[in-house]
């Protein structure tokens, strides 16, 4: 990248950004000595549930819900990855299914139903509303997803998926737990308005399975992360601010929903600072959703996704 397309922020220290990481999915790290390992996905304590349907459609145009749907918008995204976090997994079958803005299923019917693949990166995504809640028993259940998760050649996984500030999580039997098999503390997710009022929410999936190597064992909390895209949605340019913490080969990608790389924003050696890059997509390129994704040492260590109008 020249340097009119990146510009160089002096006098702003890393410390702040290297340790103002918040909890965003399942895939948060623990280390183990030298070692890090990733908290597995966890199975719900009320598994599948009496409303699943067999045998549900692909989810066409990441949309899950029918259009004109009454509801809050929402996008969920995240990366499919193994236990260690090595490795990305694609063509995992991520099956979804959740009740709609009244708390009701459509049990004659596939709306709110179906199912996507992670792609050639391991990146998964589809668009709905952010589900209405329905009485079980004398209490009204917190909004939640389920998802039946099936790598190729691996066990299948059911769980579902839950929101930070939702008040019906402290006395839900299954949101409650904290540990153990059922625990669902790395399901609760937070979400975040983006600035064309849809909610966005980041769900990256840890299980067993075999992929392709990612590298991120340290992930970004040693090694760079990407900090702001905006504007977010944008129309004909992108700004990334980003960090990178020590000396080393970075690499700025681009990647499409089917995991093509679509640009490449930043490949040479930089120091440890923070920098700005710019995205100014091909007049042709079509609106959607896209993941940008920082390299480190070939290592892809962070990504985010955005949306171009």
């Amino acid at each position: 990248m020249s340097n009119n397309r990146r510009t160089f922020l002096k006098n702003t220290g890393l410390a702040v950004l290297a340790t103002g990481i918040s909890k965003s999915s399942s895939s948060e790290k623990i280390k183990s000595g030298n070692q890090v390992v990733c908290n597995p996905t966890t199975l719900d304590y009320y598994g599948e549930g009496p409303f699943y349907t067999d045998n549900p459609p692909e989810i066409g145009d990441q949309i899950l819900g029918a259009a004109g749907s009454e509801g809050i918008p929402l996008v969920i995204s995240g990366r499919v990855l193994n236990l260690e976090c090595s490795e990305f997994i694609p063509n995992t079958i991520v099956d979804v299914w959740h009740a709609n803005h009244d708390g009701q299923y459509d049990n004659s019917g596939f709306n709110f139903r179906g199912y996507t693949k992670s792609n050639q990166q391991g990146f998964y995504l589809f668009k709905t509303i952010v589900p209405g809640k329905y009485l079980n028993g004398p209490d009204f259940r917190p909004s939640h997803i389920h998802f039946k998760i099936t790598p190729p050649g691996f066990p299948l996984l059911t769980t579902q998926l839950y929101f930070e500030g939702d008040d019906k999580i402290p006395g839900d039997a299954a949101a409650s737990i904290d540990s153990g098999t059922y625990d669902a503390s790395n399901r609760i997710i937070p979400l975040v308005e983006d600035n064309d009022g849809v909610m966005q929410g980041q769900f990256d999936i840890v299980l067993e399975g075999e992929g392709m190597t990612v590298g991120i064992q340290d992930l970004h909390i040693d090694k760079g992360m990407i900090y702001k895209l905006a504007p977010n949605p944008f129309e004909n340019e992108l700004n990334i601010k980003y960090g990178v913490f020590k000396k080393a080969k970075v690499g700025l990608l681009v990647f499409d929903l089917h995991g093509r790389e679509i640009a490449k924003l930043e490949d040479q050696e930089l120091g440890a600072n923070k920098y700005e890059a710019s995205w100014i997509p091909e007049q042709n390129l079509s609106s959607g959703y896209y993941f940008i994704a920082l390299r480190i040492n070939d290592l892809q260590v962070h990504y985010q996704k955005v949306f171009k109008k």
